[in-house]
């Protein structure tokens, strides 16, 4: 383990990221390869559960049993390292940092630390889970959305607690909303997807690791609807071509303050591309009427009190969607 951790580290790591001073520092360190012999013994002297920021919860996840191959906390060889190097697998050797008392004036030995506290780059921090959770499930993580935009695996999981949030049904979304405050914002409206309910993550739409346009988990934004919304999918002896080429045409797929999640109401969502000129109807005005000829164009479901298979129909006479 201790030769994995050092051999993560050259100097391109440092050559492009946001804090390259600490970067270098904190490599430096590693290439002196500093451990404690007492791993986690050292670090809990210091760092208890009466802490600002408790670890000791790392012990009822994965990450801290020491019973399953390959976690930091595996036991470690004889000789080197007997303890293994459990905290300082992720975070480092501790060197210096260990000292239990310092000099008037004098600053603690940095650590590698992740997260909200963070003094490392994105990706100096994710070359140390990606050391062990490079795999085929994070495959598409280098040059995803993420990965440019320096997100660190630590921004969205959180390794010392019990149960990672972000892994639950209940909590995925409070955690990708903290920084997609545009998506909060449209899950309050009318229509809207049920993610505050729960019955949705945002996973089952995305993959945070690497995707397609959006980070979608499917190649296409129309695979991915047709996932819950098979019905909607066809084939169709009469397609609607708006339907077949793009759900996103008609519908915003985080809220609208529309029914069915729709861009705009009919009429005038199905008169941005359908003139009706030549049509026995006229375009919805104000001070019309239910008297007035055409008026079930404007009334309650509009275009779709004829048209009413909208995304396609397999009747013989359904060419223009209205069986």
């Amino acid at each position: 383990m201790a030769c994995l951790a050092v051999s993560l580290f050259s100097p391109s790591l440092a050559s492009d990221d946001r804090s390259g001073q600490a970067d270098a520092a904190l490599t430096a360190k590693l290439a002196a390869g500093s451990y404690s012999s007492r791993g986690a013994d050292t670090c809990l002297r210091c760092h208890d559960d009466s802490e600002p920021f408790p670890v000791a919860a790392v012990f009822d996840n994965v990450h801290g049993h020491p019973a399953i191959a390959g976690t930091p906390f595996k036991p470690g060889s004889p000789a080197l390292h007997p303890a293994g190097l459990q905290c300082e697998a992720c975070h480092g050797p501790v060197g210096g940092h260990g000292q239990r008392l310092l000099g008037e004036g004098m600053a603690r030995e940095p650590i590698l630390n992740f997260g909200a506290q963070a003094n490392a780059s994105a990706d100096l921090q994710n070359h140390f889970c990606l050391a062990c959770h490079e795999d085929y499930g994070r495959a598409r993580w280098a040059g995803s959305a993420h990965e440019q935009g320096d997100v660190a695996c630590a921004d969205c999981h959180r390794i010392h607690d019990r149960v990672d949030a972000i892994r639950t049904q209940t909590g995925q979304a409070d955690r990708c909303l903290g920084c997609h405050r545009e998506v909060r914002a449209d899950l309050l409206k009318l229509s809207s997807h049920p993610l505050r309910e729960h019955q949705l993550v945002c996973r089952d739409c995305h993959d945070p690791h690497g995707g397609g346009d959006g980070l979608l988990r499917e190649q296409t934004a129309n695979q991915a609807c047709f996932a819950c919304h098979a019905e909607k999918q066809g084939p169709f002896l009469w397609e609607h071509p708006p339907a077949s080429e793009d759900c996103g045409i008609c519908h915003l797929p985080h809220g609208s303050n529309q029914p069915a999640l729709l861009a705009r109401r009919a009429p005038q969502l199905c008169q941005a591309c359908h003139s009706s000129v030549g049509h026995r109807s006229l375009p919805a005005l104000a001070g019309r009427s239910p008297e007035d000829p055409g008026a079930e164009f404007a009334l309650a479901n509009a275009c779709l009190n004829c048209h009413a298979q909208v995304h396609g129909s397999n009747h013989p006479s359904g060419n223009l969607l209205r069986r």
